[in-house]
């Protein structure tokens, strides 16, 4: 009977520092860029592929949601906003940034 009046202790994960760290990195010089000069991520006509810059500051707001530690509570959210998806838009960035 006393069994069930006891709530058992929710075992929280540790959150990976390494990761948190490697997010924040990835976000900041994105953020910088896309804040001071927006022009570092025109296309060869000249123009901006919104549809590749939208995906590109989801990355972002998901390096940042990761490496300040931030843990949403739903699962799309959660999702959204995880390094596995995160990390290959920010890449996306850099490559968008520097190689085109």
């Amino acid at each position: 009977m006393t069994d069930v009046a006891i709530e058992k202790p929710v075992v929280e994960k540790k959150p990976n520092k390494f990761a948190m760290l490697i997010s924040c990195l990835l976000a900041f010089p994105l953020a910088a860029v896309l804040l001071v000069h927006p022009a570092a991520m025109l296309d060869d006509n000249g123009g901006y592929s919104h549809r590749a810059l939208m995906m590109v500051m989801i990355g972002i707001s998901g390096g940042f949601v990761h490496g300040v530690g931030f843990v949403p509570k739903h699962w799309f959210w959660k999702w959204l906003f995880s390094p596995y998806i995160a990390w290959p838009l920010m890449l996306w960035g850099y490559y968008t940034w520097f190689l085109a």
